[in-house]
This record gives C-alpha cells, sequence and structure tokens, in this order.
C-alpha cells in the first residue's frame, strides 16, 4: 500500500519524513517501509508491504481526504513542526517493484544481523567543533607537531556516515552559505585523537577532500517568504555547490596540505574510538601533537620555485626538477624541507647524471614514510632523505643496464611520459610512465619531456560524479577551464593544451605540451597541430578535435610506404528504396602482400601470427585494410571515407590486427536482448555453471591450473603456465608458495566477479574478429565469410550464426546471417581472423548492429545452437545527426570548450542502466517504447564525441526509484595478508549512520529475469571461501627451499657465487621496476596496487566487477610488468654482455635464486620502511619489543642459522608471521621475486628455449 503524506514543509528531507514516522509505523508493528520525499516538495510517499498493516496505519492516523477539515475526523493526529500532517490511502496503486523490494530487505534483515554493528546501535556519531586547521603533520626535534597554514575560526558539526566524515561550518550571518568538506573514509590514512587542555581530531589523508556550500535555513526561509522558493524550484537551481576550498585563504594549499585538525567540544571523545569497530572504519589512535605555526606554505613555494631556477641549480635537468616538484605538489614532503635537499643534492652529488638523478629522486616517492604516529622524525630528515637519494644512485649505476630507462630503449614503440592529474584542488604529478607512442610523440620523440598527460578527474582519480542536488558549474566552467585554457607550469616549463584522442576524450584525458626548438625552429602547441596536416575546412569542434585526436591514438609501430604504392579506391555505395544512400565500404581499403610483409617486419607480435586485416593511420587516413592477394608489386589502397583531413605523411601506423580471434563473452546488454528474443533461460544458467565449474576446479590441479593461467594469458611472460606444470612433474604444487596461490586467487576472484556484476560469460563457440568488405563480390546479400585461425587451429564457420556488436541495446541489434564457404580460388581465402560482410542489398549489414561501420569495429559471431534466437526485430535506423557548425576555423579555445561540455554530458553511462532498469521491470522487455527510446538516446550519446550534440535528457522515461538485485554492489573485496570477502550488506543501518547528503541509498527488488536468476545463482563469498580451501588443504610446504634443494642436487659441481653481486643488482632492478609499476597503474598518485595484482596482471574491484577505469589500468599494467619481466629475463640468460653460453646462463640463473630465496630484504619495498617502522606506523611500538621476545623464544640452533645469515630480531619477527607462528597484523610481508626467478633457472636446468 501506498501512503500519501501531505502538508510538509518543502525543506523537510526524506531523512527527517522517514525518522518522525519510524516509532509510529513500529508501534503496528511495521519494521520495514520505504519513504521517498521529492526534493523542495511539501508532500512524501510511504510504501508499505502489508495491505492490512497498512490500513491499521490508516484507520489510526489517516483520513480520507487531504485538507484540513478532514484532519478534525483522525483518531489520533500526527504533528511535524507543529504543522498537521495528512495522512491518505494513494490514489496510485504501490509500486511494485519497491514492494518487491521491501521483501528484499525483509529476507535480508532476517537472514543477516551484523553482531559489531547491533552493539553499536545508538552510537553517538555527530560531535560538536569550534575550530578548524588545516597544514601538515612534521617534526619539531622528535616530537610530532602539527604546522597550521590554514585557520578558521568558525564552529560546526562533525559527522560521521556510512561512507565519509561531513565536517559542517555554521554560516556566519544570513548571507553566508553552509561550507561542507567531506573526507571518504577511503581517503583517510589515519585518524589521531588527542589532548592539549582541549580534544582535537587530527584527519591524516592520502587525498584531498571534496567541498561543497549549501543555503542556510535562513536563506531558505528568506526566498520563500519573498516568493522566489518556487521559481528557484521550477528552474532545477541545485542548492549545493561543488566547491574548490574553504575559502580563498585556503585555497593555496589546500592541494598540498592534507592534515586537517579539528577542536572538540570535551563531551564524546571516546565515542569517537568506539566508531572504529563499524565496517570499513579508518584507524583511530590516541596520540599527542604539538601545535607549530611554520613559514606561510606560500612564502615557501616562492622559495622552492626560487631554488629551481636559480642559476647554481642550472645542472639539474628538467626530469629531475619535475620529481622535486613532484615531491612538493603531491604533498609527500613540505617546500622548504625539498629547497633543504636541493642544496644538499648538489653538495652530495656535484657531477651527477641527470637521467640517474631523476630517478634515484623519483625512488623516494615510494621511500618516504608518511609524517605521523608510525614515522620516527630521524626518517625525515634532510639527510636521511639525501643518504637515501645517494644510495638510490649508486644503486641505479650498478644495475644501469636493467633501469626502466635502458629498459625502454629496446622498444622503440615506447616513450616515456610525464603525467599531471587536475582534480577539484589540485594537479598532482606522476610518472614519467612508459606509453605506447602516437604520430606526435614519434615524430618529436626526442623530445618527449615537452609532453604531458593530462586527465581530469575527482580527488580519488575516478571521473567526477554528478547528482540533481549538486551543481558542478565552478568545476566545469572556472577551475577546469581555467587550466585547459592557460598553462600548467612544472619546473618553469609551460605547458598548455594540444589535442586528445577519441578513447582519451572518454577518459577526460588530454595531451599538453612546452615549447621546444626542433630543426632550428620554436615549436608550440600551434605548429605541432599545423604540421599534422590541414584542418582549416572543418568547422566543427568536435569534428576538428575528432580528427586531430587522429594523430594522438596509440599505435604499435610505423612503417614507410613508397608514395607511388597510394591508390584510391571508389566506394561501393547505392541508394535503398527510400532514396537514402548506404556506403557499403565505409572506412575499408586494401593491400597488396609486399604491403602486409613490411607491416610484417615492423611489427613484433608478427614474428608468431602474420596478420591479413589491420586497423590503420595514414597521412589524414583512418579505418582498416585488408589482404587483396591480386594485387602486385606495393599497393596500398584507400576509399574515400577514410581519408579525414589532407596530411604529407607517408608512413603507415599500426592500431591493431588481427593476429588471432579474441573471444567471445557475453554482457547484459546482449543476454537481455536474446532474452527477449526467445533463447530460453537455461542457455545462460549452463554456460554461467560451466564457467564457474571451471573456476572451482582450476585449483584442483596443476594441469587445470596452467590451462587457465594460459587461457587467460596471466605469468605469459615469466612462462608461469609452464612453471605450474613443471613443477607438478617434479612432485611440488605451486599452491605451497603463498604469493604463487594468491596471485591465481585474485584472477579467479576477478573473473567470479565479473560474472556476478558484469554477467561476462565466455562463449566457446563464438568469435570476436574485425570487420572488412567482400572486395570480389561474391558473398550474396546476408552472407558472411569468416575464416578464424590461431596458432593450432584453423576453422571455417558455415551455417546460420548470429552477429551483432557491443554495445547492444536496440533489439535488431542481433541478427541472422548466413555463414558460407568461398572457393579455394577465391582471393577471401587469403585473409583470416575477421568477417567479410557482403557489398550487395539495400543496406550494409554493419550499419543495421548498432550503427557499425568497417573503419575498425570489432563484431561477435556466435554459433552456439542454444543461444539461437526463435525470433528477430528489424534493425534501428537513426539518422544521423550533422555536427555543429561554427561558421568559422576552429580555434583551440573552441576544443576545449568542448572538452568540457564533453565531460559535462557525458550521459552513456547512465542511459546504459536505466535502460538495463526499465527492460528488466517492463513485460515487453528490450521492446518496451521507453527502451527502444532509449537505445536511439544511448546512440545519439555514442555520436556526441563526433558531433558535438549532447543528448536531450529531458526525454529521458520516468522509472520507479527500485532497481533490479543484479545492479546492488557486490561485497567489499580486501587485499591484505590474504585475500578476503567482507559481507558488508550484512550490516544493518540505523538512521543515525546516514548523512543527509548522501541521498538515500538505493532500494533493490528480486529481478524474476534471467539477469536476476543468473546473478543469485552465485554466491561468490561462498565460491571463493571453496576455492581458498581447496588451495590450502594440503599442508603448506616451504616450496622455494624445495626447488634450491632440487637445483643444488642437481647441479652440485656448479660454480656460481662470482655470479651473486649480478644477481643482487637483477632483484634490485626488478623490484625497482615493480614498485614503478605498483605506483604507476594506481587510480591516484598517493594510492599504491599491490604487488599481488601487478604479477597477476588485474586490479580487484573492491566492491563488485572492476570498473571501466579498472579494467582500461589493467591492461596497461599487465602490459608493463610483461615487458618488464620480459627483460629482466633476457638480462638473466644473456649477462651483461650478452653471453649466449648456456653454462653461463645456468650459473647466473642459480645466483639469482639463491639471492631471491635466501637474501631477504631487511627493508619493505614498498615505501621501504623497515620492520620498526612500519610497527610504528600502526601506533604500535609496543609491538616491536613483542617481536624481540619472540624472536628470544626460538631454539638457539634456528636462532643460531638465521644469524649466520645476517637477519635481524625484528626482520625474523617477520619471517615467522609468514610462517604463521606470530601475528600477521604486526608486520606487512615484502615483495619478493622468486617466482620469475625460480622459473628461469628450471627451464635453464631443463634446456627449454
Amino acid at each position: 500500500m501506498e501512503v500519501f503524506i501531505s502538508n510538509l514543509r518543502n525543506e523537510t528531507t526524506e531523512k527527517q519524513v522517514k525518522q518522525f514516522f519510524k516509532p509510529h509505523l513500529a508501534r503496528l508493528n511495521i519494521s520495514i517501509f520505504n519513504c521517498h520525499k521529492p526534493r523542495n516538495k511539501g508532500f512524501a510517499k510511504i510504501t508499505v508491504k502489508d495491505l492490512l498493516l497498512g490500513q491499521n496505519f490508516l484507520d489510526l492516523h489517516g483520513q480520507r481526504k487531504p485538507g484540513h477539515e478532514a484532519f478534525q475526523t483522525v483518531k489520533n493526529k500526527l504533528f511535524y513542526m507543529r504543522r498537521p500532517v495528512h495522512c491518505t490511502r494513494s490514489s496510485n496503486e504501490a509500486d511494485e517493484f519497491i514492494v518487491k523490494s521491501l521483501t528484499r530487505e525483509e529476507l535480508a534483515l532476517a537472514r543477516k544481523r551484523h553482531p559489531e554493528a547491533s552493539g553499536l546501535r545508538g552510537q553517538q556519531k555527530v560531535f560538536h567543533f569550534h575550530d578548524i586547521k588545516c597544514g601538515s603533520l612534521d617534526y619539531l626535534g622528535r616530537d610530532l607537531a602539527f604546522v597550521t597554514h590554514y585557520h578558521d575560526a568558525g564552529s560546526g558539526r562533525l559527522r560521521f556516515g556510512r561512507r565519509y566524515a561531513l565536517a559542517e561550518l555554521d554560516p556566519l550571518d544570513i548571507t553566508s552559505r553552509i561550507k561542507q568538506l567531506v573526507l571518504p573514509y577511503s581517503s583517510i590514512e589515519s585518524i589521531m585523537l588527542g589532548s592539549q587542555g582541549k580534544p582535537y581530531i587530527i584527519f591524516s589523508l592520502w587525498e584531498a577532500p571534496r567541498f561543497f556550500d549549501k543555503e542556510a535555513k535562513l536563506q531558505t526561509d528568506l526566498l520563500k517568504t519573498l516568493g522566489l522558493r518556487n521559481v528557484r524550484a521550477k528552474a532545477n537551481i541545485a542548492q549545493r555547490r561543488r566547491d574548490t576550498a574553504l575559502g580563498p585563504g585556503h585555497q593555496p594549499v589546500v592541494a598540498s596540505c592534507l592534515s586537517y585538525r579539528f577542536a572538540l567540544d570535551s563531551a564524546g571523545v571516546r565515542a569517537i574510538l568506539a566508531l572504529k569497530q563499524l565496517p570499513g572504519f579508518p584507524d583511530v589512535i590516541s596520540w599527542d601533537t604539538i601545535m607549530a605555526d611554520g613559514v606561510p606554505f606560500a612564502a615557501q613555494m616562492t622559495q622552492f620555485n626560487t631554488a629551481l631556477n636559480e642559476a647554481r641549480f642550472s645542472k639539474f635537468s628538467f626530469e629531475v626538477k619535475y620529481q622535486l616538484q613532484r615531491l612538493v605538489q603531491n604533498g609527500v614532503l613540505p617546500p622548504y624541507k625539498v629547497v633543504q635537499m636541493i642544496n644538499k643534492i648538489r653538495r652530495a652529488l656535484p657531477d651527477a647524471d641527470s637521467e640517474t638523478l631523476a630517478s634515484s629522486i623519483k625512488r623516494l616517492y615510494v621511500q618516504i614514510p608518511f609524517p605521523g604516529a608510525g614515522a620516527e622524525a630521524s626518517a625525515l630528515s634532510p639527510d636521511t632523505l639525501i643518504g637515501m637519494a645517494s644510495d638510490n644512485y649508486d644503486s641505479i649505476v650498478r644495475e644501469t643496464q636493467y633501469s626502466p630507462q635502458t629498459f625502454t630503449k629496446q622498444y622503440e614503440q615506447i616513450a616515456q611520459i610525464h603525467k599531471a592529474l587536475v582534480t577539484p584542488v589540485g594537479i598532482y604529478l606522476s610518472g614519467p610512465q612508459p606509453e605506447m607512442k602516437n604520430r606526435v610523440l614519434r615524430k618529436y620523440s626526442a623530445f618527449s619531456s615537452y609532453f604531458l598527460q593530462v586527465t581530469f578527474a575527482d580527488e580519488d582519480g575516478e571521473v567526477i560524479r554528478s547528482d540533481r542536488a549538486t551543481t558542478l558549474d565552478k568545476i566545469y566552467h572556472e577551475r577546469f577551464k581555467d587550466v585547459l585554457s592557460g598553462n600548467i607550469t612544472i619546473a618553469g616549463r609551460p605547458f598548455e593544451f594540444l589535442g586528445f584522442s577519441h578513447s582519451s576524450l572518454r577518459a577526460q584525458t588530454c595531451w599538453f605540451m612546452a615549447p621546444f626548438v626542433w630543426d632550428g625552429e620554436l615549436r608550440h602547441a600551434r605548429a605541432v597541430i599545423k604540421d599534422l596536416g590541414d584542418f582549416s575546412a572543418i568547422r566543427s569542434p568536435a569534428k576538428c578535435a575528432a580528427r586531430i585526436g587522429q594523430a594522438f591514438s596509440q599505435t604499435f609501430s610505423s612503417v614507410d610506404i613508397p608514395p607511388e604504392a597510394f591508390r584510391i579506391l571508389p566506394e561501393v555505395e547505392r541508394h535503398d528504396a527510400l532514396g537514402i544512400l548506404r556506403i557499403f565500404s565505409d572506412g575499408v581499403g586494401t593491400c597488396s602482400q609486399l604491403i602486409l610483409k613490411r607491416i610484417w617486419a615492423a611489427y613484433a607480435q608478427s614474428r608468431i601470427w602474420k596478420p591479413t586485416v589491420c586497423q590503420i593511420r595514414y597521412a589524414g587516413a583512418k579505418g582498416m585494410i585488408s589482404l587483396d592477394d591480386r594485387l602486385d608489386g606495393e599497393v596500398l589502397c584507400l576509399r574515400p571515407s577514410m581519408i579525414k583531413f589532407e596530411a604529407n605523411t607517408t608512413q603507415i601506423e599500426i592500431c591493431g590486427a588481427g593476429f588471432k580471434p579474441l573471444l567471445m563473452y557475453l554482457n547484459r546488454q546482449l543476454i537481455k536482448i536474446l532474452e527477449d528474443l526467445g533463447v530460453p533461460d537455461q542457455s545462460f544458467i549452463d554456460l554461467q555453471n560451466d564457467a564457474v565449474e571451471q573456476l572451482r576446479s582450476t585449483i584442483d590441479s596443476p594441469i587445470n591450473a596452467g590451462y587457465y593461467l594460459q587461457r587467460n594469458d596471466i605469468g605469459k611472460a615469466a612462462r608461469l603456465p609452464w612453471l605450474v606444470r613443471k613443477l607438478f612433474y617434479m612432485g611440488m604444487s605451486f599452491t605451497d608458495d603463498s604469493f604463487l596461490r594468491h596471485a591465481l586467487e585474485l584472477a579467479l576472484l576477478v573473473e567470479l566477479r565479473e560474472l556476478k556484476h558484469r554477467s561476462r560469460i565466455h562463449v566457446d563457440r563464438g568469435v570476436t574478429v574485425y570487420g572488412i568488405m567482400d572486395e570480389t563480390g561474391h558473398l550474396k546479400e546476408g552472407e558472411i565469410y569468416c575464416s578464424v585461425q590461431n596458432e593450432k587451429t584453423g576453422l571455417i564457420l558455415t551455417g546460420r550464426v548470429v552477429i551483432t556488436r557491443c554495445p547492444a541495446l536496440h533489439p535488431g541489434d542481433v541478427q541472422f546471417v548466413n555463414a558460407v564457404d568461398v572457393p579455394s580460388s577465391s582471393p577471401l581465402r587469403s585473409v583470416h581472423n575477421c568477417v567479410v560482410f557482403s557489398s550487395k542489398g539495400q543496406r550494409c549489414l554493419p550499419s543495421q548492429l548498432s550503427g557499425g561501420d568497417l573503419d575498425g569495429d570489432l563484431y561477435n559471431i556466435i554459433y552456439d545452437d542454444s543461444l539461437m534466437p526463435s525470433k528477430l526485430s528489424d534493425p534501428a535506423d537513426y539518422e544521423s545527426p550533422q555536427p555543429i557548425d561554427i561558421g568559422r576555423e576552429v580555434g583551440r579555445l573552441d576544443m576545449t570548450n568542448f572538452f568540457i561540455q564533453f565531460m559535462e554530458n557525458d550521459q552513456l553511462g547512465r542511459i546504459a542502466t536505466l535502460h538495463q532498469t526499465l527492460a528488466d521491470q517492463s513485460s515487453d522487455g528490450v521492446f518496451n517504447p521507453a527502451c527502444i527510446l532509449l537505445a536511439e538516446m544511448h546512440s545519439t550519446a555514442v555520436d556526441f564525441s563526433k558531433t558535438g550534440i549532447p543528448v536531450d535528457m529531458s526525454q529521458l522515461p520516468k522509472a520507479s526509484r527500485a532497481r533490479p538485485d543484479f545492479q546492488a554492489r557486490g561485497p567489499r573485496a580486501l587485499l591484505q595478508d590474504t585475500i578476503s570477502i567482507k559481507d558488508i550488506e550484512a550490516v544493518e543501518e540505523t538512521e543515525e549512520d546516514v548523512i543527509e547528503d548522501e541521498g538515500p541509498e538505493p532500494i533493490y527488488y528480486q529481478s524474476e529475469k534471467v539477469l536476476g536468476r543468473l546473478y543469485r545463482a552465485i554466491d561468490e563469498r561462498a565460491i571463493f571461501e571453496e576455492i581458498q580451501k581447496r588451495a590450502s588443504e594440503a599442508e603448506p610446504l616451504d616450496l622455494a627451499e624445495r626447488v634450491w634443494a632440487y637445483v643444488k642436487r642437481n647441479t652440485a659441481l656448479i660454480q656460481y657465487e662470482h655470479y651473486l653481486p649480478f644477481a643482487r643488482d637483477i632483484r634490485e632492478a626488478y623490484e625497482d621496476n615493480l614498485t614503478d609499476t605498483m605506483l604507476e597503474n594506481s587510480h591516484h598518485p598517493t594510492h599504491f596496487v599491490s604487488e599481488v595484482e601487478v604479477f597477476a596482471g588485474t586490479l580487484l574491484g573492491k566492491d563488485g566487477a572492476q570498473s571501466k577505469r579498472q579494467r582500461e589500468s589493467s591492461k596497461s599494467m599487465k602490459e608493463k610488468h610483461d615487458r618488464d619481466v620480459t627483460y629482466t629475463v633476457q638480462c638473466i640468460l644473456q649477462g651483461e654482455e650478452e653471453d649466449t653460453s648456456k653454462e653461463e646462463a645456468l650459473e647466473r640463473s642459480i645466483a639469482c635464486l639463491d639471492v631471491a630465496i635466501h637474501e631477504t630484504q631487511q627493508t619493505k619495498r614498498f615505501g621501504r620502511l623497515n620492520v620498526q617502522t612500519e610497527l610504528t606506523r600502526l601506533g604500535a611500538r609496543n609491538h616491536v619489543e613483542e617481536l624481540h621476545l619472540i624472536y628470544d623464544s626460538l631454539a638457539e640452533r634456528d636462532i643460531a642459522a638465521r644469524a649466520a645469515r645476517g637477519i635481524d630480531p625484528p626482520t625474523e619477527a617477520l619471517i615467522l608471521a609468514r610462517s604463521g607462528k606470530c601475528d600477521k597484523s604486526f608486520v606487512m610481508e615484502p615483495p619478493g621475486i622468486h617466482p620469475i626467478l625460480l622459473e628461469v633457472q628450471v627451464r635453464r636446468h631443463e634446456n627449454t628455449p
């Protein structure tokens, strides 16, 4: 039943209404209900599941019709804020999906009760403060001090919610707005409580807070009195605005000063300590700090910038200065301390090589401990920092041939690129990081440090999320616009906007550059763009940016093509029955065998596979080329639809190629369409069950594990699949090594979460390939030719198959085609790993599949009989919008304005999610008119990046507040000493847990469609714990020592000790590259991914499947780590002078294995904190003594053995923790290299190439 509540104040919030009615409903045994109160409206709706209980409420508090007269008849009148509350039965039936969500919530509460939450019900979560300071933690002598750089004497309330803490400052007067400071728990490094006469709380942050301001209640009342409130509501003007700081004085320090101190009232301080028992709450410790007023931050920055540009430091290269500025700008060190470092570096390393010095300072970024309760003052002294930098320098000199820079030089397509993250409050620096080159970077390869990759994001590195209650105008049109239209100055070098590619636009990333002299001429952004081609005829900012963006597409290699090889092919086009011109050859050309051979010679992957279709960039052209063996000599044929602008280059660049067919995966959009086209539910359930069973069985045997690793390309560079199987044949198991076991468990968990939260189900009888056109005219309308080959097998598809393309939202995006073979003499027989479409008919098939073309789109082909639809739908045919024409040549400001407009109006995700919701709620599914409209809106949103025309969101269909359960967030996955899943949904949330500005939590109902059934069929926690149990059933053994014993037994007469120094350098180089990868692939410059994620080549989605950004980061992270591993293995096998002797390679391998296993690191590589410092960082100084006691209690024989290897007591305790003999929570395990070195050694021992 739905109850209509009226006569409320417009300003009343949904939370307040829910709190008011909760006790009244509880007295009638209604504990689960839904409350919806629209913002700025004087009514609300309450939904209860039970009709009888709802009627009982109305009998007691209800009236037959709204109004004050009817209120007089109410048996038990309700008043809120001295106003009578009118309760009537709604004229609408209760939303069936909200009712379903109440049923789901009721079942969940009956099944799960979180013991910790129940013990904290009613716990104080709101605290008053009367002073707020922003600054940094530093040391006066040995004492930890809070150094103030901004002070606001205002008072307010500090509230702790379910995901973040919110500080709200009281307005000073009626004209002032309420300032808000939001501290997500994920951004808090630690919370310190102290008292120096008055209690206080200090938040130490990884990243800057979010800032907002909103109307005060006095302002709201005044607007209403003046009759302006309704005008404001109708104009849909948000009450809350995203801001960049607490005030003008805060602006200069907000990005780099990441500690906040609140002076609290004495009452309730202990309650904050009790809150740490809540799931996801940050660490809270009691620790007194002294107050200090340092040199103003602005003055320190002036001193720092002056020092960087002084003549005496002119020997410092840009790369060195960049790393020094990075330490300051990212809040790692205060400016004054880096100035002290600059002076000391010049004296300590007067003749330092710039490249090596920059790398040594870059390493400091992950070595410097976080200032706070756990770090000693000496660890952050200038002398200590310089000592660390000097050690780094010496280490890099020793390992010069193994450094990332040396490695990069081995791969001509890789460039080291500096990066900047622009957020609402600051600019954070990272890198340099290896990036695939594009046309610009390839041409100016000697000037890569003059190019800067800039990403615009929120403080946590993710895309800024918007909501109807908050405006982001100040962020987009002031903060971001100022950066895009101005300069980013780094180490005195001004970088200005250059351009962006189509893919980087969606990632909200673009390129900046600084001027440099090239061929005797000054090159600035305008000159670089002009040199790319002639764009003067293009009048659309979006289209012009897209054309320029072709030069910023990452390409794997470039090949010189003789100018005389270039030819123009005519388009294959015809008018359909309606007179619409259809282009069948849109984006596709051909080439001869000799041109392909040039590409194969330049493309590293072509050593194994010889692709016959390639996605290219050539001068101003883009698209696909395919082999036509009828062409003699060197011939490259392009079509007018491929040529986007005029350019003079004669190099062909390769973006991708059909090396082998890609795997075919279902997704939720495609599953929903297939369901509504008549594919039985059981077909999807069977496929998912098979996938889950494969994951379960992976851990059962090394053979299964090796197959899984090989199929998913995990650890391939280190030949991990081979190693797993080889250990099995040697009578050992990889599961005896915790690191290897965790790497496999992580990969399995990520895939399991992809199955559950994205329905990403592998279709064995399906492929994903590039599309091209039949140049021979052999194929009839409705026919395709598809030949797929990999390193082992080949297959030509025949018969009726399903073809589609992602993203698919319209039911007509899935079609049947007839796959045919062609005569052996046909030129089509020479192409493979692509789908060839017919050039005949009224309309080309690619355009019928989500508006596809042939310039590089991938197509999915399914030949699984169980997935064949019983009916089809006519394809969509949307009118292509014409790009916006500004009537003049496009300038830099036009493109930066479009970049901002795109960030502000990119609605693809929102439209797709709503389509998924409405398709689930409608009996017509994807055929529902609202879904058909959303499919068209989605198409418009896809084209936005090319047309500049945003989708009209006023057309967005309305939907129930309730969402299907398969859209719910998953349980929290934690990656610490082990991988675990924490069921945060088990927490019973109370009203005081909710901060009003967090908004209501989404409500979910149990979906009865196939996506709901698939979702509920996977209990990820139970399945993963079963996988972990299977992996750890056997008694754990020391795998590394067993392998070492095997190696020693079989190589007893081989002398290798002379290679131990070499092995130490190799290990250090590998670990430094690994640390770089852990930092570079984090979502934020101050957050790091784990070693096991790097090794497994995948990032763990914390609350379900990976985000799009995580999937992209996983790919780049894996590529870099594979290159690092490949080069490390190459160094071990060939040595310093490229020695190809197998005997020498074996000696080096044994030395590396010895160092990896027996020379335990005494420092924690991630942060370079020794064990004692790491323990004190956790506020547990007494634990060090406890670890010493554990050490002293060991058997004397073990002590002597350890001492002989030079292992100190804290490190010994760390070893014990790894073996489970002491509490692992005290220590953190250092990363190791042994899986890779072990693999290399065994491979060499077996004489395997």
